[in-house]
């Protein structure tokens, strides 16, 4: 009988399908049954897209993150789109998070684990089945993993082969970020050539001295002959929410090393805030799944939900294995943070801590945009720091929706983008997103944040 930390891999994978008798929400109406069958069987049969030993390697990587070592950037689209995979967007989103990852690890003095929303991010949840729009009710869009997004009856019809096309399009993308981050153009010196542009301008002045600073520290190892793989290549990993069982569960492999289960479809997979009950479908795979596992926790989680989701997902209480990624709202952070903190370090577990400072933070302008501010958006991120510096735990990353691109979709940041400027460039389906300036900005500011942590 096989068994890998205390896990007897036949209980396991015997009870690989017993989230089928448990409730599942946030999944698509299929109209035909048996096309999804046939769906399933196909992706079933596909190559995974990962490896069970990246999965490994990444829950190394967090463990040492939860104990302080190291930090989680952890980014990306908030919905990625069929039509959005080409290579340059591919290539600025990995473009941006090499940046932001260059200030961060000077910042902390300690590696930064670079974990994309990227390669199977096209599930979203929502808040209504349907969508209305004048006297017009049809479904309402669920990501390109199920639906489109034009408000045609066409378009809106749930349709299962998208499930096949979306894995096709992340095995498109993993190729490409696996040629970025390893073919010379993840070079730290490079990256921190696109930086120094970006601090030469007026608004972004208050960088230059970190910046000036990265700069001195890579030419001092220029100059020492240091000339490692470290500086030319990295590390990258993907993760999406776990959103649409149909397509998490076909592409479960069994690994062929321990005889235990990997969901194939990313390195991380994570469960969002509705899709979070200890009782339901979503919570009862992925405690089968030996990948590194995530949980949302929005500011009406409990020390009590903080601690059954760890005993039901990290029961071994495994370093690096459960990640809590809080999302409370910038007006709520300090008053339901602490009491988290210290519940779940008083009894003895050491999840890894991140924080998601946009989904607590959505507003709505007059002219009917979503937006966040990013005044807000870093509210919360400092009061993140403060939570953790006052329970005397540690603050282990950020998890941000972002994009390469120059759109106008959150409002402020050094730009200033106003409510006006929003209409230029809107181009999110589902939620705003940081713009390239506006996730360097943001980068810089959790540098000086991580410094402190260091005095």
């Amino acid at each position: 009988m096989t068994q890998t930390h205390g896990i007897d891999a036949r209980l396991v994978n015997e009870g690989l399908d017993a989230y089928r008798a448990l409730e599942a929400k946030q999944q698509p109406q299929w109209p035909d049954l048996a096309a999804v069958q046939k769906v399933s069987e196909e992706l079933s049969s596909q190559p995974p897209l990962v490896f069970a030993g990246e999965a490994d390697q990444l829950r190394a990587r967090l463990a040492a993150a939860a104990r302080g070592e190291a930090f989680l950037l952890q980014g990306g689209d908030c919905a990625e789109t069929f039509e959005a995979a080409t290579a340059d967007k591919i290539r600025d989103r990995v473009k941006t998070l090499l940046q932001m990852a260059v200030v961060l690890t000077y910042g902390a003095s300690m590696p930064v684990i670079k974990v994309g929303r990227m390669a199977g991010q096209f599930a979203k949840p929502r808040s209504s089945d349907t969508e209305t729009r004048d006297g017009v009710t049809l479904p309402a869009y669920r990501g390109d993993l199920v639906n489109g997004y034009d408000f045609t009856p066409e378009s809106r019809a749930v349709d299962p082969n998208r499930l096949t096309r979306g894995y096709h399009v992340s095995a498109s993308t993993l190729n490409l970020i696996r040629a970025f981050t390893q073919g010379g153009f993840a070079d730290l010196r490079q990256v921190h050539e696109w930086n120094k542009g970006f601090v030469r301008t007026p608004a972004n002045q208050r960088y230059e001295s970190l910046a000036a600073e990265i700069d001195r520290a890579l030419k001092f190892m220029e100059a020492c002959g240091v000339d490692h793989t470290a500086l030319t290549q990295t590390e990258f990993y993907v993760s999406h929410e776990a959103l649409l069982l149909d397509y998490e569960r076909p592409l479960v492999r069994i690994d062929s090393r321990t005889g235990l289960p990997y969901g194939t479809s990313g390195h991380m997979l994570w469960i969002g805030e509705r899709t979070r009950d200890l009782d339901g479908a979503h919570v009862e795979l992925l405690s089968r799944l030996r990948n590194p596992i995530g949980v949302k926790l929005g500011p009406t989680a409990s020390v009590d939900d903080a601690l059954r989701l760890i005993e039901k997902l990290d029961p071994e209480r495994e370093p690096g294995r459960l990640t809590f990624i809080t999302r409370m709202g910038a007006g709520k952070i300090r008053d339901v943070l602490p009491g988290l903190l210290e519940g779940v370090r008083d009894s003895g577990a050491q999840p890894l801590w991140i924080t998601d400072p946009m989904h607590g933070n959505g507003i709505t302008t007059e002219t009917g945009y979503k937006t966040r501010r990013f005044d807000d958006v870093m509210d919360e991120l400092r009061g993140f720091f403060e939570a953790h510096r006052e329970v005397g735990t540690f603050p282990g990353g950020i998890h941000v929706e972002l994009t390469g691109d120059d759109v106008t979709e959150c409002l402020g940041g050094s730009e200033n983008i106003d409510e006006a400027t929003l209409a230029t460039r809107y181009e999110s389906l589902c939620d705003p997103r940081l713009n390239h300036r506006q996730s360097l900005e943001l980068a810089f500011q959790v540098a000086e944040e991580l410094k402190k942590l260091k005095h």
